[in-house]
C-alpha cells in the first residue's frame, strides 16, 4: 500500500491505471495538468510519481527537474510515447527512477510499481525497521521494544509501520486517514485518535516518541 500520484493528461489511460493501482490496493491522486501535479506536489507526501512525459502547462521533464532540484528522492516512473534512445535518456538523467514507453501492458507497470516501492524499504536488512528502542519487523508482523515483545492489532500495527518509515515528519489527521485507512469504513478521526492512544500505551507510556503536534497532526520522533 503507497500513496501514488498519477500525472498523466489523457483521461481514458489515466483512469485506466488508477483502476488498477486502486485495486492493487494503492491510494491514488491523479493531475492532468503540469500545474496541477506541480501544486499537488508541492504539498503532498508521495512514495511514487508516475509521471508522463507530454503534459499541458508543464512537461514531465519540467516537474522531475524541478522535484529533483528541491532534493527529493521520491521514485519517479515515467510513462511517455517517446521510445528513442535519447530520449529515454534525458528523462533517466533528469532524475526519473525508470521508464515506461506506450503501449505498455499494465502488468508491466505493476511489476515496476513495485520495484520501485521495495527501494526504499532496502535499506533496513530483511525489512526491519528501527529506531528509539522499538525494532518492527514487517515480514514477521513482529515488533520489540527494549528487548520486549509487543502485541500489536493490525491497524496499530499498520500506523506504526506508517510513522517509522516516515520518522520525524508531521502528518495530518486527514493524511494518516488516507495513507492507513484508505478503504475502510471506519476510517474517521476518532479510529485514528484511538489507534494512537493504543500504540502509545504498548509502546510508548510516556508520549516522547509518538507526539500530537496540536492543531496540526501527529510526529513519530525518532533522534
Amino acid at each position: 500500500m503507497a500513496k501514488i500520484l498519477l500525472v498523466e493528461d489523457d483521461k481514458d489511460l489515466n483512469n485506466l491505471v488508477r483502476t488498477f493501482l486502486l485495486c492493487e490496493h494503492h491510494t491514488v491522486e491523479t493531475a492532468f495538468k503540469g500545474s496541477d501535479a506541480d501544486a499537488l506536489i508541492q504539498c503532498g507526501n508521495y512514495e511514487l510519481i508516475i509521471l508522463d512525459w507530454e503534459l499541458p502547462e508543464k512537461t514531465g521533464i519540467e516537474l522531475l527537474r524541478d522535484l529533483r532540484s528541491t532534493g527529493s528522492q521520491t521514485p519517479v516512473l515515467m510513462l511517455t510515447g517517446k521510445g528513442a534512445i535519447d530520449e529515454k535518456m534525458s528523462g533517466l538523467d533528469s532524475g526519473a527512477d525508470d521508464y515506461l514507453t506506450k503501449p505498455f501492458n499494465m502488468r508491466e507497470l505493476g511489476a515496476r510499481v513495485r520495484a520501485l516501492l521495495r527501494r526504499p524499504a532496502a535499506v533496513s536488512a530483511n525489512n526491519i525497521l528501527t529506531g528509539a528502542g522499538i525494532q518492527l519487523d514487517v515480514s514477521k508482523y513482529r515488533v520489540v521494544k527494549d528487548g520486549q515483545p509487543i502485541s500489536l492489532l493490525p491497524k496499530e500495527f499498520q500506523l506504526l509501520e506508517f510513522m517509522m518509515r516516515h520518522p520525524n515528519q508531521v502528518f495530518t489527521a486527514d493524511a494518516l486517514l488516507l495513507r492507513v485507512w484508505p478503504s475502510d469504513s471506519d476510517a474517521t478521526t476518532e479510529a485514528l485518535r484511538s489507534t494512537v492512544k493504543r500504540i502509545r500505551k504498548k509502546v510508548d507510556p510516556d508520549g516522547s516518541l509518538l507526539r500530537t503536534v496540536h492543531g496540526v497532526g501527529y510526529i513519530l520522533e525518532i533522534g
